[in-house]
């Protein structure tokens, strides 16, 4: 087997100290720093100017351990170079993002508070996601429980991401109006290995200890299943991360279905029936996305070395001593040539590449 990793080096032991409660995601929402970034994507020989605004946490601010930096080709850059070539043009792409944030503060403090980067009148493509943080911190509180099970926090993750995912898609229809698409994207499932393991506390009725993955999964399918549930009823698009993260590029089981086609989402299943199909049915087919098959016998590592964000190339962009904002424009770093079906040349074998590719499968043909 050929096992090609890309990680990025980790941060001096002082500043990963201070930085670590984001990426375990075990801290209260006090401790959250915002890392927006604005970048232009200026495509030689081009006047127009189209915006694509993302909203989200560490995933989509592109966080890779330091407060002060973020990766410039996260996900919502990805998709915006393949907007570039697509429509010929330059591509905005704003990315409000606040790293160990949970949906409720999104949703509040940049959804709706920075709603003015999706008013302006050249923004086609709004897109964000959340829940993520919300997940983490139920699960640590979960992995550090004695005695008996509680699984209140698990169940209040998953309401207030319900509520909030719902709340996110009405007030970008309401506050998007130029924008041609919107896209949720959900939920990949980060150390899904390490959580094969048995916890701490025991289980009211079994009087067992639970398999932490065993519990942790169907709350994540049916967070899942909510956020491309919700997309159709708001005239959202969803970008099925879970099935692009954690499904291989192949038919492992002989089904005749390319695994991480057969985990995805499908309009008109219920809920019941989707968390069967991914804790049960194709359950053997769900791989931990530090070993992403691509085919039989190649992988790609899509999540760095902290066991939760995705794996990136390139450079970062400064966003401030203890974040905040950071700006710059720069030609695309992939030419058109070397896009060809809509995928460029690394587009399966990065975690932020993958996700932006996923976005991007849902771009309209023109602006």
């Amino acid at each position: 087997m050929k096992w090609t990793r890309f990680r990025r080096s980790r941060l001096p032991a002082s500043i990963a100290l201070a930085t670590a409660v984001l990426a375990t995601g075990s801290a209260a929402s006090a401790n959250t720093v915002t890392q927006n970034t604005s970048w232009t994507i200026d495509r030689a020989g081009t006047t127009a100017k189209y915006r694509v605004v993302a909203y989200g946490d560490s995933i989509y601010a592109g966080y890779y351990g330091s407060i002060s930096r973020v990766a410039k080709r996260a996900a919502p850059w990805v998709d915006g170079e393949y907007l570039s070539q697509a429509w010929n043009s330059d591509i905005e792409v704003i990315r409000r993002t606040k790293s160990g944030a949970v949906a409720s503060d999104i949703y509040n403090n940049k959804i709706v508070a920075e709603r003015s980067h999706m008013q302006t009148a050249n923004t086609r493509i709004v897109t964000f996601e959340m829940c993520g943080n919300d997940a983490l911190q139920a699960r640590s509180s979960f992995a550090g429980q004695s005695g008996t099970c509680n699984y209140g926090p698990l169940n209040t993750a998953l309401s207030n991401c319900t509520t909030y995912t719902q709340l996110a898609m009405q007030a970008i229809n309401q506050y998007a109006t130029t924008a041609t698409r919107k896209v949720v994207s959900n939920l990949y499932y980060p150390g899904y290995a390490a959580d094969n393991a048995l916890a701490s506390c025991t289980d009211s009725t079994t009087g067992q200890r639970p398999n932490k993955q065993q519990v942790m999964l169907p709350y994540l399918a049916r967070m899942n299943w909510r956020a491309c549930n919700f997309a159709n009823t708001y005239g959202f698009a969803c970008a099925d991360s879970f099935a692009q993260y954690m499904g291989a590029d192949y038919d492992s089981n002989g089904d005749t279905q390319i695994d991480s086609e057969a985990l995805r989402y499908v309009q008109g299943e219920s809920e019941n029936d989707y968390v069967t199909r991914i804790t049960t049915t194709l359950r053997s087919t769900i791989r931990d996305s530090n070993t992403h098959f691509v085919n039989a016998s190649t992988s790609y590592d899509y999540i760095q070395s902290d066991d939760t964000h995705p794996t990136y190339t390139g450079s970062t962009v400064y966003v401030g001593l203890f974040g905040g904002t950071g700006s710059g424009s720069g030609a695309p770093d992939y030419s058109g040539a070397q896009i060809t079906g809509g995928k460029n040349p690394i587009w399966n074998q990065l975690g932020h590449e993958r996700m932006g590719w996923a976005l991007s499968v849902f771009n309209p043909a023109a602006p």
